[in-house]
């Protein structure tokens, strides 16, 4: 049985959506240009007026926003309300200098709520069912995102936070918990913690993970360990949070985007002119229903393509798109060799008995730069099997070392795959 929380809205016609996207359209570009000097500006000094667009077509006459421009209007020079309407901030984690900060009216987040909540149905996660969060409460997003869904959809919420995992696993059994929240590394976690508790889950069905690229080996690894079904959920501060921009649904071939809430679009990074579908680019977000502070034309730097936008086996009509690659910041060049961080994940999960934790360690010596690949493997993973796998993914065999499962260092929430390693010659 197929399950919906906003039936209509999910599998609206291709027509539905188009229209109902073009009318909010219509109607954001005109609040943000009333009601915000900064957007009024960019869209002055482009020679644009919200007037001008006359469908959906047109939105590539628009300027881009930027992390630069939420950045540079620090703390709320981007809002569209008074600072008495605003009832909450998230901000971006891992800034330097001034962050990227969200704020939130009642009307966003029932937005943010409502995203989120359709997730959770189409988790399969009913009413009553108990879920435990454990991302971090405070002003990353991720713990209250997935409270406010759950409080909109009615589920039994054990908010846990982050870290102290041995307890984590004994309240999702003491309270029978159907489904976990986290970001992806932390799934590896609960599962190295588990083998050494020599204990499982068994009420545990739906993982839903997110915050970190997510490749289909490791989504695999996460599985098949703690035996449950896992989702990829997206959502960034920028666009309102964990979940606003949607998630993978039963069949698993792609991302959801909701289509009612966000416009999105596939550029190439370089140029900034759209790509068309199924052309790998950077993604673009145009908010079409939050009050505090809707972007317009946001560039993610995540990338990805658009997959498809016919209609799903799960019935859901709002178009899917690839699990994210990385971000157009993220991609390496060594040895004249460009590829993302989840390349080498790929390649390193599908090697039998090769662990979920590694480091991709960047040398510059002096403006060169190398890398070296640390992994952690059971008995008998070789270096040669690993260098020999890398080398057919990269194209080049790159250094580093087998290690023994626990020997590579550990972090609270966000894995530190990427370590950039500095050294001046003598």
């Amino acid at each position: 049985m197929k399950e919906f929380w906003n039936e209509k809205l999910e599998t609206a016609s291709a027509d539905e959506l188009a229209h109902l996207q073009f009318e909010r359209l219509k109607a954001i570009l005109k609040y943000v240009y009333q009601e915000n000097e900064v957007y009024r500006r960019k869209f002055d000094e482009n020679s644009v007026h919200p007037g001008d667009i006359k469908g959906l077509h047109d939105l590539k006459y628009l300027p881009f926003t930027t992390k630069d421009d939420l950045r540079t209007h620090y703390p709320l020079g981007m809002s569209c309300v008074p600072k008495e309407r605003i009832r909450e901030i998230h901000i971006s984690s891992g800034f330097t200098g001034s962050p990227v900060v969200m704020p939130y009216t009642e009307e966003d987040l029932d937005q943010w709520s409502e995203c989120v909540a359709r997730c959770y149905r189409m988790a399969g996660l009913r009413e009553g069912e108990v879920i435990q969060i454990t991302p971090s409460f405070g002003l990353f997003n991720g713990g209250f995102g997935f409270y406010h869904g759950a409080r909109k959809a009615g589920l039994f919420i054990v908010p846990t936070g982050a870290g102290n995992t041995p307890r984590q696993i004994k309240l999702m059994n003491d309270f029978k918990a159907s489904a976990v929240t986290g970001v992806v590394s932390y799934g590896i976690r609960i599962m190295e913690v588990l083998e050494e508790l020599k204990e499982d889950l068994p009420y545990l069905r739906v993982g839903i993970f997110g915050a970190e690229t997510f490749s289909e080996p490791m989504k695999e690894k996460i599985q098949n360990g703690l035996g449950i079904e896992v989702f990829d959920v997206y959502g960034m501060t920028e666009t309102g949070g964990v979940g606003t921009t949607g998630m993978d649904c039963e069949v698993h071939n792609g991302i959801h985007v909701w289509e009612d809430q966000y416009i999105i679009e596939v550029i190439d990074p370089e140029t900034g002119k759209p790509l068309d579908d199924d052309e790998e680019g950077e993604l673009v977000f145009t908010a079409l229903n939050r009050t505090a502070l809707p972007v317009i034309r946001f560039r993610s730097g995540d990338v990805s393509r658009i997959l498809s936008r016919g209609k799903c086996e799960c019935g859901r009509t709002h178009l899917r798109i690839a699990g994210i690659k990385g971000r157009t910041d993220d991609m390496l060049i060594v040895k004249g060799v460009s590829f993302y961080p989840r390349q080498v994940e790929e390649a390193l999960m599908s090697i039998p008995g090769v662990r979920s934790h590694y480091q991709i360690i960047i040398e510059d010596m002096d403006g060169v730069k190398d890398i070296r690949i640390n992994v952690e493997a059971e008995e008998g993973v070789t270096g040669y099997t690993v260098e020999k796998r890398l080398k057919e993914t990269l194209g080049f065999s790159p250094k580093g070392d087998v290690f023994r499962p626990g020997e590579l260092p550990r972090q609270e929430g966000k894995a530190v795959r990427v370590v950039h390693e500095k050294n001046e010659f003598s």
